[in-house]
């Protein structure tokens, strides 16, 4: 489920709460209960603010992180690129190669061009990617500054590697969904104490929507960032789709 199909069931429930909390007998209620009632709800807001927060906190670190490994790869793949131009103009096949890995990876990582069944498959790399690294291992290196330069070519393509499957074990960092269910709940009861002491009205319905509408905002929040590579606050990927332009022929 996607997160505005969450968010827009999030709203749902705490609107409801908050409508039904007016239809409760409330204002029958005795000072003592309604201290009870306030002190209670009180209680949980904060355990949910708390929550929230850290969750917002922790999907906005997660996102940086990949956002800063997608970055670190993409410099990586144009010094790549340089060093296999310094190694002579044998390398041209597997420069072409790499260009060809990078266009099939980023379709994968940003999951375009594929079917659903297709984006729950296990990771296996590419066979652009495998071709490009058995090419460049089997480069013939003619002097000590090829060798040079294709061991650290080498090291990069190693690097790239592993941080393509970091990249690609963190695409699902979602929020456990019994996790979600619950904080819904304590907001939910927050907003059905909103309404157990206030009378209807115009002015009471519209306060509510906004407030109900803030914090299904927040739970959008929260899981449009543990989706850094769909959605609307995805990661750009034309910085790494655009880092090597095409050889001449």
């Amino acid at each position: 489920m996607n997160a505005i199909a969450l968010s827009g069931i999030t709203f749902v429930c705490i609107s409801g709460g908050a409508l039904l909390g007016m239809f409760l007998p409330g204002h029958h209620l005795s000072t003592d209960d309604k201290d009870v009632v306030r002190l209670g709800t009180g209680l949980i807001g904060t355990i949910a603010a708390l929550v929230l927060g850290l969750l917002i906190a922790s999907a906005k670190g997660s996102y940086d992180t990949q956002s800063t490994q997608v970055t670190h790869m993409t410099s990586n793949v144009v010094v790549l690129d340089n060093l296999l131009a310094q190694y002579g103009p044998e390398t041209n096949d597997v420069r072409n190669l790499l260009r060809r890995s990078i266009a099939v990876l980023a379709d994968r990582m940003w999951r375009e061009n594929s079917s659903e069944a297709a984006k729950g498959t296990p990771f296996e790399a590419s066979a652009a990617s495998e071709a490009f690294f058995t090419k460049l291992q089997q480069l013939s290196a003619q002097n000590d500054a090829q060798r040079s330069l294709q061991a650290r070519a080498v090291q990069i393509a190693t690097d790239i590697a592993q941080t393509r499957l970091l990249l690609f074990a963190q695409t699902n960092n979602s929020i456990p969904m019994p996790f979600l269910v619950v904080l819904i709940f304590w907001l939910t009861i927050i907003f059905g104490s909103f309404g157990l002491f206030a009378k209807p009205s115009t002015t009471v319905f519209s306060a509510l929507f906004v407030f109900a509408l803030s914090a299904a905002g927040a739970i959008y929040l929260v899981l449009e960032l543990g989706q850094p590579f769909a959605g609307l606050m995805q990661i750009s990927n034309a910085p790494l789709r655009n880092a090597l332009t095409p050889l001449s022929p």
